[in-house]
């Protein structure tokens, strides 16, 4: 830019020279001083402003914690069931005691058995005693389970056996009930033949 302005001036100064080599020197000098003023108010081109740093972006907040799901409440039947159970629980089990009392022992011997086997025992035990005692401890579990089982058809065979003895009642009831019957019949045949 400053090119373009100044190449005119030059060629401005050069041709006021050549026109005015015969005139006075001081009138070429005024002339001169003159082409320097008017180019000294010309403003010289600035520097370019250095770019400006990006400011630094701001850090992202960082998101605030879920609020933990509350835990559901349990379904009202559920509750009621519940209540009913520690209720009546302690009414029933003083019924209900004599008949598992059979049947829970033979299931508490063997899961305490080796609660007490270590007691009675020395402590570590060698490998094949250890394999034999396990062998015993099924066996025993074994035997149990068989002898829980013929008990239970045991207790089924009561039942059977009382519901065949109420039939058996029942039949015979049934049996006098038709000797009566006969036994009238009879009697109301022998009194219509006399009379």
């Amino acid at each position: 830019m400053l090119q373009l302005i100044c190449l005119p001036c030059v060629l401005l100064i050069r041709q006021t020279l050549l026109k005015q080599k015969s005139k006075k020197p001081l009138l070429l000098l005024l002339r001169l001083l003159l082409l320097l003023l008017l180019l000294l108010p010309l403003p010289l081109p600035l520097p370019l402003p250095l770019p400006l740093p990006l400011p630094l972006p701001l850090p992202l907040p960082l998101p605030l914690p879920l609020p933990l799901p509350l835990p559901l409440p349990p379904p009202l039947p559920l509750l009621l069931l519940l209540l009913l159970l520690i209720v009546l629980l302690p009414m029933l089990l003083p019924l209900l005691l004599p008949l598992l009392l059979p049947l829970l022992l033979p299931l508490l011997l063997p899961l305490l058995l080796p609660l007490l086997l270590p007691l009675l025992l020395p402590l570590p035990l060698p490998l094949p005693l250890l394999l034999l005692l396990l062998i015993v401890l099924l066996l025993l579990l074994l035997i149990l389970l068989l002898l829980l089982l013929l008990l239970l058809l045991l207790l089924l065979l009561l039942l059977l056996i009382r519901l065949l003895i109420r039939l058996l009642l029942l039949l015979l009831l049934l049996l006098l009930l038709l000797l009566l019957l006969v036994l009238l019949l009879l009697l109301l045949l022998l009194y219509c033949y006399c009379y």
